[in-house]
């Protein structure tokens, strides 16, 4: 009988741990996959009774399952569209996170230094109409290094991806022809290359296919040890990505209500012209309530304590008065 009792008890507490365990499940961008993973980690050692899962599989991933309810959360390195915004099941918030840069890298036989990206010479490669490494839109820009006689080959992201939206947006300000032939989106229609899933694919071919280029975050640029370029502004200067140069690409934006902002090719001497936002995206009325007030929670957390984690995973932490429109927003709209 007491041995019973002493069962009876045992799965009581066990099932009222169970019971306090509350599990939070969200999916999408990998670009700012290496600081939500710290970011969860960390808000977890605090809150031991909160688990945050989350499924790097890519910008258009967590659109879609946002929109279709089947998470408790989304996340994009590009904004939804209207269209997008009008087909889901649940209002959505955006919530900037981090800023970050996507970087051109690349794997060139005999070439182990930095090299110099026009946007021309950009828009020609992804277009397939500067096909070979010693092009003079390319060493035009680059003296003194010698390129050899080798074929591009580029390299795409194959999944739906807020990387691609970062590029794509970048190349469609700096390229009518870019613009008129392929646009921007978190998908577009690759006139040349071959494609990769994930920012782990893109880098994983990059390392192994001589003669290549593709585009990814600058994190997994520098965790893969792969050489990226430096890209020349708007303002004429060559400018390679890094924390300083990620944050004057945000200098003086004019954040919507929304916050839904592109700032590629900003106008700042000193930025990198490929970076953005990141955002996660937070449906405002959570059919769950207490898992909305613990989503309220942590994104106060992540506003506060989290900005100072994103310098060592080398993004740019958002601007005070982003970070202050932001709390107003959550403390108004998600209930």
């Amino acid at each position: 009988m007491i041995r019973s009792l002493r069962v009876i008890l045992c799965i009581a507490v066990l099932a009222s741990c169970a019971s306090a365990q509350t599990t939070l499940n969200g999916a999408g961008a990998t670009f700012p996959y290496p600081i939500y993973s710290k970011w969860f980690s960390e808000y977890h050692k605090e809150h031991s009774d909160v688990q945050i899962n989350y499924q790097s599989i890519g910008s258009g991933g967590g659109i879609r399952q946002v929109q279709a309810g089947t998470v408790d959360f989304g996340a994009s390195d590009g904004p939804m569209s209207d269209q997008q915004i009008a087909e889901s099941k649940v209002k959505v918030l955006h919530v900037p996170t981090v800023l970050g840069s996507v970087v051109l890298a690349y794997s060139i036989p005999g070439v182990n230094v930095e090299i110099k990206f026009s946007p021309e010479a950009l828009a020609g490669i992804f277009l397939g109409k500067i096909s070979k490494w010693n092009d003079k839109a390319i060493t035009s820009v680059n003296p003194g290094i010698n390129f050899p006689d080798q074929n591009i080959t580029v390299v795409h992201r194959s999944d739906g991806s807020g990387t691609t939206y970062i590029f794509t947006d970048y190349l469609s300000k700096v390229s009518p022809d870019w613009q008129s032939a392929v646009g921007k989106g978190v998908s577009v229609r690759w006139p040349v290359g071959i494609g990769g899933k994930g920012s782990e694919g893109v880098s994983g071919a990059i390392r192994q296919l001589p003669g290549s280029i593709g585009y990814v975050e600058l994190i997994y640029a520098l965790q893969n040890n792969i050489l990226f370029g430096s890209v020349r502004n708007s303002s004429g200067q060559f400018i390679k990505a890094s924390l300083e140069s990620t944050t004057a690409a945000a200098s003086g934006v004019k954040m919507p209500a929304d916050f839904r902002v592109s700032i590629t090719n900003p106008p700042a001497k000193t930025a990198y012209p490929i970076a953005s936002f990141t955002w996660l995206l937070i449906p405002t009325h959570p059919a769950d309530a207490n898992k909305g007030k613990i989503l309220k929670d942590f994104l106060f957390w992540m506003l506060d304590q989290g900005q100072g984690m994103t310098n060592a995973l080398s993004y740019a932490s958002l601007p005070q008065d982003v970070v202050a429109k932001e709390k107003a927003a959550i403390t108004a709209q998600i209930h």
